[in-house]
């Protein structure tokens, strides 16, 4: 495996307005991604997006710079990136959503690069990939399910 980039693809039945907000926009992020986020929604904002596990010490606070705004097609970001340097392709990982307009609805792809770049030993690399498959695996699913609550609300 090569370990390069995670991709997964959904058509939702939302505008790509309402998508681009959702998937840039931290009041809607909370609701499907992090359990924290505080975000600065401009190229160049940054923030932090907090995932809390069942214990206390579980708790994964994690930087995010955004690099790509714009609406209503595409959105994106590193993360991970250390405390006191600026995000860059072998400290972070990118990911970017692009949003399109598909028939009735919009497809949304989600695709997150960025882990060869790090250097890490094959065993760290393996790893990293495999959290943030299952995590992907798990987020994009509560995007679906957030995305059709939303435009159900009247």
């Amino acid at each position: 495996m090569e370990y390069a980039s995670i991709e997964r693809e959904i058509i939702v039945d939302a505008t790509p307005q309402v998508v681009f907000d959702v998937v840039s926009k931290p009041e809607h992020l909370r609701e499907w991604w992090p359990d924290e986020m505080d975000l600065e929604s401009r190229v160049g904002g940054e923030g932090r997006v907090t995932f809390r596990g069942d214990a206390a010490d579980d708790t994964i606070v994690q930087r995010l710079t955004v690099v790509e705004m714009r609406p209503p097609h595409r959105f994106a970001f590193r993360w991970t990136h250390p405390d006191g340097e600026a995000a860059a392709v072998d400290n972070s990982f990118l990911v970017v959503f692009d949003i399109e307009a598909s028939g009735q609805g919009t497809r949304v792809t989600m695709t997150e690069t960025g882990f060869r770049e790090r250097g890490w030993e094959a065993a760290v690399l393996e790893e990293a990939y495999r959290d943030h498959t299952e995590g992907w695996d798990h987020f994009i699913p509560r995007l679906d399910a957030y995305l059709a609550r939303l435009v159900a609300t009247p």
